[in-house]
Protein backbone atom coordinates (compact mmCIF):
# COMPACT_ATOMS: atom_id res chain seq x y z
CA UNK A 1 0.00 0.00 0.00
CA UNK A 2 1.12 3.59 -1.18
CA UNK A 3 1.01 6.08 1.56
CA UNK A 4 2.30 9.89 1.23
CA UNK A 5 3.71 12.03 3.57
CA UNK A 6 5.90 15.81 3.20
CA UNK A 7 9.56 14.75 3.45
CA UNK A 8 11.78 15.30 6.45
CA UNK A 9 15.21 15.80 6.81
CA UNK A 10 15.98 12.43 7.62
CA UNK A 11 14.48 11.65 3.72
CA UNK A 12 17.76 13.31 1.72
CA UNK A 13 18.83 10.76 0.89
CA UNK A 14 15.98 8.85 -0.57
CA UNK A 15 15.07 12.48 -2.46
CA UNK A 16 18.40 12.35 -4.15
CA UNK A 17 18.10 9.35 -5.30
CA UNK A 18 15.15 9.62 -6.51
CA UNK A 19 16.37 12.85 -8.15
CA UNK A 20 19.59 10.84 -10.23
CA UNK A 21 16.62 7.90 -10.69
CA UNK A 22 14.72 11.08 -12.94
CA UNK A 23 18.18 12.43 -14.39
CA UNK A 24 18.55 9.16 -15.33
CA UNK A 25 15.17 8.64 -17.42
CA UNK A 26 15.32 12.53 -18.68
CA UNK A 27 18.91 11.76 -19.99
CA UNK A 28 20.30 13.85 -18.05
CA UNK A 29 22.68 12.28 -15.29
CA UNK A 30 25.72 14.98 -15.41
CA UNK A 31 23.60 17.84 -14.75
CA UNK A 32 22.51 16.74 -10.98
CA UNK A 33 24.92 18.06 -8.52
CA UNK A 34 23.19 18.52 -5.76
CA UNK A 35 24.58 17.30 -2.62
CA UNK A 36 22.82 16.05 0.81
CA UNK A 37 24.29 19.10 2.09
CA UNK A 38 22.91 21.88 -0.36
CA UNK A 39 19.46 19.88 0.15
CA UNK A 40 19.65 20.37 4.27
CA UNK A 41 20.30 24.28 3.52
CA UNK A 42 17.95 24.84 0.69
CA UNK A 43 14.95 22.82 1.88
CA UNK A 44 15.22 22.16 5.35
CA UNK A 45 17.02 25.11 6.51
CA UNK A 46 15.92 27.88 4.28
CA UNK A 47 12.58 26.20 3.68
CA UNK A 48 12.65 27.05 0.12
CA UNK A 49 10.73 23.94 -1.54
CA UNK A 50 9.09 21.17 -0.14
CA UNK A 51 8.57 17.71 -1.34
CA UNK A 52 5.97 15.52 -0.83
CA UNK A 53 7.11 11.53 -1.06
CA UNK A 54 4.92 8.56 -2.26
CA UNK A 55 6.44 5.35 -0.11
CA UNK A 56 5.84 1.65 -0.30
CA UNK A 57 6.47 1.00 3.12
CA UNK A 58 10.15 2.61 4.24
CA UNK A 59 11.11 3.01 0.33
CA UNK A 60 10.54 6.27 -1.49
CA UNK A 61 9.05 5.30 -4.71
CA UNK A 62 7.76 8.78 -6.00
CA UNK A 63 7.94 12.16 -5.09
CA UNK A 64 7.14 15.72 -5.76
CA UNK A 65 9.21 19.28 -5.50
CA UNK A 66 7.22 22.43 -5.59
CA UNK A 67 7.68 26.10 -4.38
CA UNK A 68 5.13 28.66 -3.93
CA UNK A 69 6.03 31.57 -6.65
CA UNK A 70 3.54 34.60 -7.22
CA UNK A 71 1.12 36.23 -9.87
CA UNK A 72 1.54 39.58 -10.22
CA UNK A 73 -1.98 39.06 -12.35
CA UNK A 74 -3.79 36.84 -9.55
CA UNK A 75 -2.66 38.80 -6.69
CA UNK A 76 -1.54 35.89 -5.15
CA UNK A 77 0.92 32.71 -4.40
CA UNK A 78 0.97 29.73 -6.82
CA UNK A 79 2.60 25.99 -6.71
CA UNK A 80 5.44 25.47 -8.98
CA UNK A 81 5.78 21.58 -9.84
CA UNK A 82 9.39 21.89 -10.28
CA UNK A 83 9.74 17.64 -10.71
CA UNK A 84 7.15 14.79 -10.36
CA UNK A 85 8.57 11.12 -10.36
CA UNK A 86 7.73 7.45 -9.99
CA UNK A 87 9.98 4.79 -10.17
CA UNK A 88 9.42 2.87 -13.28
CA UNK A 89 8.14 -0.48 -11.76
CA UNK A 90 5.85 1.69 -9.90
CA UNK A 91 4.17 3.95 -12.80
CA UNK A 92 0.74 2.78 -13.73
CA UNK A 93 -1.10 2.64 -10.38
CA UNK A 94 -1.97 6.25 -9.78
CA UNK A 95 1.24 7.39 -8.00
CA UNK A 96 1.65 10.37 -10.16
CA UNK A 97 -2.29 11.42 -10.36
CA UNK A 98 -2.57 10.98 -6.64
CA UNK A 99 1.21 13.15 -5.95
CA UNK A 100 -0.59 15.72 -8.60
CA UNK A 101 -3.97 15.72 -7.07
CA UNK A 102 -1.88 16.32 -3.38
CA UNK A 103 -0.37 19.09 -4.69
CA UNK A 104 -3.82 20.55 -5.85
CA UNK A 105 -5.71 19.96 -3.01
CA UNK A 106 -2.55 22.02 -1.38
CA UNK A 107 -3.11 24.80 -3.14
CA UNK A 108 -6.15 25.08 -2.65
CA UNK A 109 -5.89 24.91 1.24
CA UNK A 110 -3.54 27.70 1.01
CA UNK A 111 -5.59 29.93 -1.27
CA UNK A 112 -3.49 29.51 -4.30
CA UNK A 113 -4.39 30.97 -7.15
CA UNK A 114 -2.71 27.93 -9.95
CA UNK A 115 -0.42 25.30 -10.50
CA UNK A 116 1.88 25.19 -13.18
CA UNK A 117 5.07 22.78 -14.55
CA UNK A 118 7.01 22.58 -17.15
CA UNK A 119 7.49 19.53 -19.22
CA UNK A 120 10.06 18.57 -21.63
CA UNK A 121 8.97 18.13 -25.38
CA UNK A 122 9.42 14.99 -25.95
CA UNK A 123 8.32 13.22 -22.78
CA UNK A 124 4.91 12.60 -24.85
CA UNK A 125 3.81 9.82 -22.02
CA UNK A 126 3.64 12.38 -19.52
CA UNK A 127 1.83 15.36 -21.38
CA UNK A 128 -0.28 13.01 -21.65
CA UNK A 129 -1.06 12.11 -18.46
CA UNK A 130 -0.97 16.01 -17.55
CA UNK A 131 -3.53 16.38 -20.39
CA UNK A 132 -5.90 13.64 -19.02
CA UNK A 133 -5.82 15.84 -15.76
CA UNK A 134 -7.14 18.48 -17.36
CA UNK A 135 -3.78 20.53 -17.58
CA UNK A 136 -3.60 23.23 -21.07
CA UNK A 137 0.43 23.65 -22.29
CA UNK A 138 1.57 27.37 -22.29
CA UNK A 139 2.12 27.60 -26.05
CA UNK A 140 2.86 30.91 -26.08
CA UNK A 141 5.18 31.56 -23.58
CA UNK A 142 8.58 30.34 -24.10
CA UNK A 143 10.60 29.65 -20.33
CA UNK A 144 14.08 31.82 -20.25
CA UNK A 145 17.49 30.66 -18.18
CA UNK A 146 20.25 32.08 -16.50
CA UNK A 147 22.58 29.43 -15.32
CA UNK A 148 26.50 29.20 -14.58
CA UNK A 149 29.11 30.81 -16.12
CA UNK A 150 26.05 33.30 -17.91
CA UNK A 151 24.63 33.89 -14.59
CA UNK A 152 27.48 34.98 -13.11
CA UNK A 153 28.88 37.04 -15.86
CA UNK A 154 25.35 38.90 -15.56
CA UNK A 155 25.91 39.88 -12.20
CA UNK A 156 29.02 41.08 -12.66
CA UNK A 157 29.01 45.24 -12.07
Amino acid sequence: MITYRFAVREDIPAILSLVRALAEYEHMEDAVVATPELYEDWLFEKQCARVLLAMDGERAVGFALFFHNFSTWLGRAGIYLEDLFVLEDYRGQGIGKTLLKTLAKTAVAEGCGRLEWACLDWNEPSIAFYRAQGAVPMDEWTTYRLTGDALTAFAAD
